[in-house]
């Protein structure tokens, strides 16, 4: 246990370093569009004076490094800036917008581990045989399908020809579970559908391996029920597969953004889309700041689980 928490506090201790590296990467980057804050506040129409006046008492002017301490001091009070005119706080839109996109990126997620382990566990447990060759076949159709692609599939089998669900929109789920299920499974399915072909050939590769160990052959020769030898095999075989998850969360989170356009959703994705449409260099950087932090949150959480559930991997 001390070993765990020794690990865990080294894994914590490096979030604020990946969390500042990430504000100077999005800082830096977002400097070179060909968006004018000022213009963008005061109007194209805005004399070259006025523009000038502008930059002067926001500091637009001022040199880089000064502007980036500026705007990590507003970071660490929870300002993000505000959009183009009609002016609203970035941080408003963002608290608006993201728990849209944390419940599409955690219902996708739970359905595609569920049929991940299903396909993996199945194609392991029957290697070589039909059962394997079906989930294989899946699985390798499931990678190669564009999540986008899928979306517009859904949309028009399940929406326009058959009226099953609803093509898009938002319910939220205070005012109906049954409405809020409807409009999200659909998105859902399509960002969950890629990564769970993916992570059910790792699931696959990792449970094979372990069942070919010489510690599964001794427990299953002495006697131990399967079903005890399967869930030690399923422990130690989820270690590689459980880190690259992490890695997936952010292929949904960022698949959301094309997702909740397809369907439209009034998500984090729409924000970035109105952000790059308008040029509004700030709802911009909030949205991909926001998102990257959340990015990074989750796979120092993926790493401490991998080290709660194997003990083998928690080496100093």
């Amino acid at each position: 246990m001390l070993v765990f928490l020794r690990l865990a506090l080294r894994r914590l201790a490096m979030l604020p370093v990946m969390v500042l590296g990430v504000t100077l990467l999005v800082f830096v980057v977002l400097q070179f569009s060909p968006a004018d804050p000022a213009y963008n506040a005061l109007g194209d129409g805005a004399s070259e004076q006025a523009r000038q006046a502008f930059a002067a008492a926001n500091g637009l002017d001022d040199p880089l490094p000064v502007r980036y301490v500026r705007f990590l001091g507003d970071l660490l009070h929870g300002n993000l800036g505000v959009t183009v005119p009609p002016s609203t706080p970035v941080s408003d839109r963002i608290a608006t917008a993201f728990p849209l996109t944390l419940q599409l990126t955690l219902l996708g997620l739970a359905i595609a581990v569920v049929l991940a382990l299903a396909l993996g566990i199945t194609g392991a447990l029957y290697r070589d045989r039909w059962p394997d060759q079906l989930t294989r076949v899946l699985s390798i159709s499931g990678v190669a399908v564009p999540s986008f692609w899928l979306g517009i599939v859904l949309i028009q089998e399940l929406a326009l020809n058959r009226s099953i669900l609803p093509t898009g929109g938002y319910v939220n789920p205070a005012d109906s579970v049954g409405g809020w299920l409807k409009t999200m499974i659909l998105p859902a399915v399509s960002l969950a559908i890629p990564v769970a072909a993916g992570l059910a050939r790792l699931v696959r590769t990792s449970m094979v391996a372990e069942l070919d160990r010489d510690y599964v052959r001794t427990a299953t020769g002495n006697g131990l029920p399967r079903a005890v030898v399967i869930r030690g095999v399923l422990r130690n075989a989820l270690v590689t597969p459980l880190t690259v998850l992490g890695l997936r969360v952010g292929y949904l989170l960022s698949g959301a953004v094309v997702i909740e356009t397809i369907f439209d959703l009034p998500g984090m994705g729409k924000l970035i889309l109105e952000g790059v449409t308008g040029g509004d260099v700030a709802l911009v950087q909030g949205t991909v700041l926001t998102i990257a932090v959340v990015f990074l949150a989750v796979n120092v959480l993926v790493d401490l689980l991998v080290l709660l559930v194997n003990p083998r991997v928690r080496t100093v």
